[in-house]
């Protein structure tokens, strides 16, 4: 009888282990968003009327005075000696009428291999009243976001260039009426890129031409509004590749086909929810209203990495740490369609699209434009008409380009 008896006690104690065992109750945040978000995001509007009538996109259309925002490589193909440009980009234009970004940039090429060029963007958020009490003053504040770069370009072979771009960011948005210790943010950061442009070549019935171009752009340290960790955020740096062909079809016409694709080299954000311990006595793996919960709930990451990192490693962390796995990751990928016809150099018809995913932002838009050249003098136009349920603040925009080109065909490219 002794063993039996040993028996039964050695059961109970082992069931009396299961019943009492701890479980963990995890509930994921309802309000869980895959939108990543950034530091000065101004940063990824098109800021001129061409590019932005061909779907945001510009790493592999051919030079022009802007390709300092796109793929400064571009500069060393330029036929101009040099060129100034101002762009006019009116947002939320349905809401406020003063809140806008604004563009000046200048290129010169400085030899048949090399080229310099230099950049300012500033965007106003416009005016801002703040009133803390009925007896007090209105106070005005005008928050606002800028940048100032410059590039050099080199020409590596005859069809292929590369360039790098150093930009110092300033954002101003925190308000020194309220907060006698608010300060601008500020950073820095660099681009580097390549760019490609084929010779002409005879097909059947027309000419033709291949582009590629590829972009690193605001690579750079977090931009922080004070000392603390948690006010850091990661610039938007971002990763562009395109490819584009030239149908050539005459002496005076030409289409040009591109595509683009591009993606944010930031930490895809996990996916957090409520953790919460509790003794599982009935067994059912269910935390029941009777059942002893044990400590305090605590927030946790359920699937994805921690984006607490610097901005190096963030940069190769996003390609593999998107909770929803390789499909989540394809996804964080844009994409852009456009087209331009020109006819003799003197005027441009153009159109795009872009597509963002529904979980990363949603942004989806068609962009027509048009553009005129009279005797080094360009002007370009381009209006943007959303296609998503998401309002874009940019929807019914209308975006224009004045450019002035100095040395016209100075430089002759195949």
């Amino acid at each position: 009888m002794r063993y039996p008896i040993i028996f039964l006690t050695l059961l109970l104690l082992f069931n009396s282990e299961l019943i009492a065992q701890t479980e963990t109750q995890i509930v994921p945040n309802p309000n869980d968003s895959r939108v990543i978000t950034t530091g000065v995001p101004f940063l990824l509007i098109a800021s001129d009327a061409r590019a932005a009538a061909m779907g945001d996109m510009g790493v592999a259309t051919h030079v022009d005075t802007y390709s300092q925002h796109w793929n400064p490589s571009k500069y060393a193909f330029s036929e101009s000696k040099s060129g100034f440009g101002i762009s006019y980009t009116p947002y939320l234009s349905k809401l406020v009428n003063d809140i806008s970004l604004g563009n000046i940039t200048y290129f010169n090429r400085l030899n048949e291999r090399s080229a310099f060029a230099a950049s300012f963007k500033y965007f106003s958020l416009g005016e801002i009243e703040l009133i803390q009490d009925e007896f007090s003053e209105a106070l005005v504040t005008k928050p606002n976001e800028l940048t100032m770069d410059v590039s050099y370009s080199l020409r590596l072979a005859d069809q292929f260039s590369m360039g790098v771009s150093l930009r110092y960011l300033r954002s101003d948005l925190k308000i020194s009426q309220v907060d006698d210790t608010a300060i601008a943010a500020s950073s820095y950061a660099v681009d580097l890129s390549g760019y490609y442009q084929g010779e002409e070549q005879a097909y059947n019935d027309f000419n033709g031409r291949w582009r590629a171009g590829f972009i690193i752009q605001n690579l750079g340290p977090k931009i922080k509004y004070d000392e603390s960790a948690v006010s850091a955020s990661f610039l938007p740096t971002m990763l562009r590749l395109g490819g584009g062909f030239d149908f050539i079809l005459d002496s005076y016409n030409k289409v040009s086909v591109t595509a683009e694709f591009s993606k944010l080299l930031v930490p895809t954000p996990p996916l957090l929810g409520t953790f919460t311990d509790y003794n599982d006595d009935n067994g059912n793996g269910i935390f029941d209203e009777e059942e002893e919960q044990v400590g305090l709930p605590y927030t946790g990451i359920i699937s994805g990495k921690p984006n607490d990192v610097d901005f190096l490693a963030g940069v190769f962390q996003s390609f593999s740490d998107a909770p929803g796995g390789f499909s989540e990751e394809l996804r964080e990928f844009t994409w852009s369609l456009g087209a331009e016809y020109t006819y003799e150099d003197s005027f441009a018809l153009r159109a795009g699209f872009f597509n963002e995913s529904e979980d990363k932002g949603a942004r989806k838009f068609l962009a027509l434009g048009a553009g005129f050249k009279f005797t080094g003098t360009n002007i370009d136009l381009s209006y943007l008409f959303s296609a998503s349920k998401v309002p874009s603040p940019l929807e019914n925009t209308l975006r224009f380009s004045l450019t002035f080109n100095f040395g016209d065909n100075e430089y002759y490219e195949y």
